[in-house]
């Protein structure tokens, strides 16, 4: 298992999922550096896809966490993204990983912004298409039903079908087939709990590391 994603250098462009220890900042990137791969994440909170393109003020935090160091975050006038141009150019990637949905679904909204979702969607994969670097695209994940972001399965459904349509030319991963709804325990609808991010995180390595895009960046 240590040497499956042997050669793979991952740059990891998350959301508030991705915010804190105990997250898939430290879940799903052990689990990847486990399996042989070198990991970069970095988190916008509560922020849009096109954060990554200019420098700007993530409106609930930043963290970033390369390979299995410290997690630092910013909070703040002091959490400011780093354009993705310079995060290549520091981490070398040879496959970008966006995980960013949850913030441009709309849940609190009567009917889906599909407008907005494309354009937000669009402006990240245009600039990564411009790079020539394979990519990933993870879509949201089940959560639980209410909470202060009114997450509904419905609306997950909704959205998950629709960004699988408009991501290219990032592979999309499903994150709905990693567990039937409200299987995994959260603390607000959308967080999850430890045991949550564990689950959470160990299903999306396995399932990344299967893929045939994946393997073959990590045999480059």
């Amino acid at each position: 298992m240590q040497s499956v994603l042997m050669g793979l250098s991952l740059l990891i462009l998350g959301d508030s999922h991705f915010g804190m220890q105990n997250y898939l900042i430290t879940t799903l990137q052990d689990e990847l550096i486990r399996r042989g791969a070198k990991v970069a994440s970095y988190s916008a909170c509560g922020s849009p896809p096109s954060i990554w393109l200019t420098v700007r003020v993530a409106s609930c935090g930043t963290a970033q966490r390369v390979q299995s160091g410290a997690i630092t975050q910013q909070t703040g006038a002091n959490a400011k993204t780093t354009p993705i141009d310079q995060l290549v150019s520091q981490n070398k990637p040879n496959m970008i990983v966006v995980a960013m949905a949850d913030t441009i679904g709309g849940y609190t909204k009567p009917q889906m912004p599909k407008e907005e979702i494309q354009e937000q969607v669009t402006a990240l994969t245009d600039k990564i298409r411009s790079m020539n670097i394979p990519c990933l695209w993870v879509g949201p994940s089940w959560g639980t039903e209410g909470g202060p972001f009114m997450k509904t399965f419905a609306r997950v459904d909704e959205l998950n079908k629709y960004m699988a349509t408009v991501v290219s030319p990032c592979t999309y991963v499903d994150s709905t087939k990693l567990s039937k709804p409200g299987a995994w325990p959260t603390f607000d609808g959308q967080h999850y709990t430890v045991d949550g991010y564990k689950a959470y995180g160990a299903a999306l390595a396995d399932q990344i590391a299967k893929m045939p895009e994946v393997q073959a960046s990590a045999k480059r």
